[in-house]
């Protein structure tokens, strides 16, 4: 049965199929999570398979090795900058991890850790993020009923993991 859970714990401690990375569009290794996730699967070898893809637009995915993490994939997702909310955000960013989903689903993953895309150094308000990440996990869990997957976000921060918790439980009761 598919599940959506909020832990608090570094991305690439997480023991899943796939990690996401909140990938920037030239998949450069960056700061935060990205300059994490580089980090501990190997910066050598997460560069040059990045380079070989070259590039990633706004609300989608790619996937990679995870080289040295417990993660057997890296999905690189790349999420909108914050302007405001007037140029596409909400659509892009329920785009990155649609996308991130389906190439799970595609490579039959059945285990995915999300960071909390675009809530870092794009400067997405956390509170919008999180309901944009769950809306978009829990209708692909509506619209795959045949397919499990287990969804975790790895999150640091108390505020946030809080944050986290209370708009899953807003969201859940609109749907009911």
């Amino acid at each position: 049965m598919s599940s959506i859970e909020i832990q608090k714990i570094g991305i690439t401690k997480l023991d899943t199929d796939a990690v996401v990375n909140a990938a920037n569009t030239g998949l450069w290794e960056g700061g935060g999570v990205c300059g994490f996730i580089f980090r501990d699967a190997g910066s050598e070898e997460m560069t040059e398979a990045c380079r070989k893809i070259g590039h990633c637009d706004e609300g989608s995915a790619v996937i990679t090795p995870g080289f040295r993490l417990p993660a057997r994939y890296v999905i690189h997702a790349v999420g909108p900058r914050w302007s405001g909310g007037e140029h596409n955000e909400p659509q892009l960013l329920y785009s990155a991890y649609k996308q991130s989903l389906l190439l799970a689903k595609e490579y039959g993953l059945h285990s995915i850790g999300f960071p909390l895309i675009s809530a870092g150094i794009f400067g997405y308000p956390v509170d919008r993020a999180w309901r944009k990440a769950i809306q978009a996990c829990d209708d692909f869990i509506r619209n795959n009923p045949d397919y499990d997957i287990r969804i975790v976000f790895a999150v640091l921060d108390d505020v946030i993991l809080a944050t986290g918790e209370q708009t899953r439980r807003k969201l859940a009761a609109e749907i009911m």
